[in-house]
């Protein structure tokens, strides 16, 4: 059995693009993890919440603030109706 170990805290990446029927939107990718087949609901929205506010402390465009924060708030509702 093989196991690598990243040097990469955590499981999603947040990043901010351009759509051309909505405007800006938070798209995420999945970091490569030997656990990542153990992830469930609650977790996937917790870590998308993390990537979220890390992308959030870097960010100057007010736009991807707004849009930032509106995904956040949406997230947090969505892992309160989990509960």
């Amino acid at each position: 059995m093989n196991i690598s170990y990243s040097e990469v805290n955590y499981d999603i990446i947040a990043k901010t693009c351009n759509c051309k029927e909505t405007g800006k939107k938070v798209t995420y990718s999945f970091v490569d993890s030997s656990h990542g087949l153990c992830m469930d609901k609650k977790d996937i929205i917790l870590s998308e919440i993390q990537a979220c506010e890390r992308l959030l402390k870097y960010t100057t465009e007010e736009k991807d603030k707004s849009v930032l924060e509106n995904e956040i708030a949406q997230l947090k509702l969505t892992l309160d109706l989990l509960q």
